[in-house]
């Protein structure tokens, strides 16, 4: 009987009734992106999704940094559990994917060694007095709009098309590494045949681009990072990968890791800075995209509703070209109508406006 890979990789997704836990550092760096997530599900597609204030993050910075001990993230995380039991929910999502990949090996832990589940009981009911069941469903929440992604589609006010040429959109899609490559059968595609964003540009009238380093790591790593006198490793890692696409010409790039929308963002000012290296064209960056902020986009959001203001590659050029409608003036308003302050542009003009600041060096 002929072995039938792609179908080992599907993933069982809930349709409605979801656990909603939010990411600990994502809304610093894309403040929109989860309320626009929550806009999507229950507003646009009618979906209940539940939240609980109390929820704390999930402590995994600290245990890959090795700060954290396993007994207590277990811990955490059982009282996450208990979270969503209490409020009636079986079906759990995660909008951190390094929240996601530590649900993953905690539940599989427990698999394995149900005298560890059992002594994270214990602990939980000793230090709160609460009990939990664990989740009929785990997904992150790149899983849920994929899920949903051909209702997006038949929303859509302006899909992933050139609105000047007619031509779709060419669009670089970037796996977190603790979506598919911790547990590969966790998330849609693995590792090998990851869908998860290809599956949203192709619904919405986007064309994925294949690159030779379209799955290498974009550098984060935690120590690479966290640890100051690493963080060439990190930008090293992005830099390869910017490398590797900019010969195909993408009109942005899409992540679902926070970590990863970041670096691929915020990097490229850094490189222009250190090297004066620009990847896109007349100067430009290559836009970083959350799939909430493309999804958003393709329903007609304001971007600067979705917290686009905030990238550090200027979104405008994306804008223009899928015919989006904005406010150059209220891009750097906060909702009270106060002006927040502009960001100064690189030495070698990596571009943060429409039109370019030019400042002295």
């Amino acid at each position: 009987m002929k072995r039938n890979s792609w179908q080992e990789y599907q993933k069982e997704i809930a349709d409605d009734h979801y656990f909603y836990v939010r990411s600990c550092i994502r809304q610093n760096f894309f403040p929109g992106s989860e309320a626009a997530f929550l806009n999507i599900l229950r507003n646009d597609l009618g979906r209940d999704v539940g939240e609980e204030a109390r929820h704390t993050s999930c402590t995994g910075i600290g245990y890959h940094s090795d700060i954290v001990p396993l007994e207590t993230i277990m811990t955490v995380v059982a009282r996450q559990f208990a979270m969503m039991t209490e409020a009636g929910y079986e079906h759990f999502t995660s909008s951190c994917i390094t929240s996601f990949g530590i649900y993953s090996e905690i539940l599989e832990t427990w698999k394995e060694f149900p005298e560890t589940e059992e002594r994270t009981r214990e602990y939980l009911y000793k230090a709160t007095g609460r009990e939990f069941k664990k989740p009929k469903s785990l997904a992150h929440t790149s899983d849920i709009i994929f899920h949903h992604r051909e209702q997006i589609g038949k929303q859509a006010v302006r899909p992933l098309v050139n609105v000047e040429t007619g031509e779709p959109l060419k669009v670089v899609e970037h796996i977190g590494c603790h979506y598919a490559k911790l547990f590969p059968k966790s998330g849609i595609g693995g590792s090998e045949f990851p869908y998860v964003l290809a599956g949203m540009i192709e619904s919405w009238g986007g064309e994925v681009v294949d690159y030779p380093e379209r799955r290498h790591c974009c550098g984060f790593g935690f120590r690479n990072y966290l640890v100051q006198a690493n963080r060439g490793y990190s930008i090293a890692n992005s830099q390869k990968k910017l490398e590797s696409m900019a010969p195909y010409k993408p009109d942005f790039i899409v992540a679902n890791c926070p970590g990863c929308t970041m670096f691929l963002d915020k990097w490229q000012y850094a490189i222009a800075e250190m090297e004066g290296t620009t990847y896109g064209p007349d100067g430009q960056g290559i836009p970083v995209l959350s799939y909430e902020e493309m999804a958003g986009l393709v329903l007609g959001y304001d971007p600067w509703e979705l917290g686009m203001q905030m990238h550090q590659v200027a979104v405008e050029p994306l804008l223009d070209k899928m015919g989006v409608r904005y406010d150059p003036a209220a891009k750097y308003l906060a909702r009270n109508g106060k002006y927040i302050g502009q960001p100064e542009e690189a030495a070698v003009n990596l571009r943060c406006t429409s039109q370019p600041i030019i400042r002295k060096l």
